[in-house]
């Protein structure tokens, strides 16, 4: 039996806070904290290919479905210490590639040809575009994140994503940079005719096990492919076992209920990006109401599934 080797071109690590800092309990032990977090994400990348593009996120919680067991039921892991990496391999027909936007101080108006330059712009196989927002409590970060939206609202991509606590790692970037100081967006865009993706908003009217699962069932009615496809799941920190009166894992369940052999991954953030968009085969979007899609929100859930396309 041959041993196959398969090097991942692009990595998304998230993990929760507790992972990268631990409990700060004084102020000198907050410096040595900040330094673990720096040396944690180095360490992590020294076992990743050089050339690889590595996007790496802290969040205040995790959605992970543990590979190697038999049931792979996901779990909402909401406190402790958690994370997970998503290696992609080179797909034949698919380009996965990170970009970051951040705030420039100087200038008010973003500067739209970045967007081409990161192929978000006259791109005609961009399909999904993931978008973290990181530093949101800066003064500005609303305001930034609404200036990379609001272009990439397009009737015919998929929009999920959330805002993290920060990003430790974006291999593009110069190590010089110090992105704890500023705002701004990070991502990763998903091009190729064959990927096919749908996602739902759950807001805060779905607040029990059977309207959880009518927002699954309208997922599944996209009919996207389950072979090869992942699901993520981007959930406020005020939704969990919180919204759900005690009840833990109420939408990793549901999902699972109707996705049983879809991975799902993800996280608890502090706002969430993204809206019912259900694609037909052809990638034309069936709308749910004519005007422009919101596409930023509070105490929801978004779900999305990328189908990555068929595997020869």
């Amino acid at each position: 039996l041959q041993r196959v080797h398969v090097l991942p071109q692009t990595v998304l690590y998230i993990a929760d806070a507790e992972t990268f800092s631990g409990h700060e309990e004084c102020h000198e032990q907050k410096k040595a904290r900040k330094r673990n977090s720096k040396e944690t994400a180095i360490a992590l990348e020294k076992l990743l290919p050089k050339r690889c593009q590595v996007l790496g996120l802290v969040t205040p919680g995790i959605v992970v479905t543990p590979m190697g067991s038999s049931s792979n039921q996901p779990q909402e892991i909401e406190e402790g210490e958690a994370g997970f990496a998503l290696l992609f391999p080179k797909i034949d027909g698919v380009k996965i590639h990170t970009f970051h936007f951040s705030k420039d101080l100087k200038n008010r108006v973003f500067d739209e040809s970045k967007f081409a330059e990161a192929g978000l712009k006259n791109n005609p196989d961009l399909r999904v575009v993931l978008l973290f927002g990181y530093n949101s409590w800066k003064s500005g970060a609303t305001r930034f994140l609404h200036q990379i939206v609001n272009p990439l609202n397009e009737k015919s991509i998929i929009l999920a994503g959330g805002q993290v606590e920060s990003f430790t790692s974006l291999t593009s970037e110069n190590n010089n940079a110090q992105p704890g100081d500023a705002c701004g967006v990070v991502g990763l865009a998903f091009s190729g005719p064959q990927i096919q993706s749908a996602t739902v908003l759950l807001d805060q009217d779905v607040a029990d096990e059977r309207t959880a699962e009518a927002a699954m069932q309208r997922l599944k009615a996209a009919n996207i492919p389950e072979r090869n496809t992942i699901g993520f799941m981007f959930a406020c920190v005020g939704r969990g076992y919180r919204h759900y009166k005690t009840k833990r894992n109420m939408e990793a369940d549901a999902f699972r209920k109707f996705f049983p052999n879809v991975p799902l991954f993800g996280f608890f953030g502090h706002g969430e990006i993204g809206c019912d968009r259900i694609v037909t085969g052809n990638f034309v979007l069936r709308e749910c109401n004519d005007i422009k899609d919101d596409l930023l929100h509070g105490y929801t859930t978004v779900m999305t599934l990328i189908h990555l396309g068929s595997t020869k």
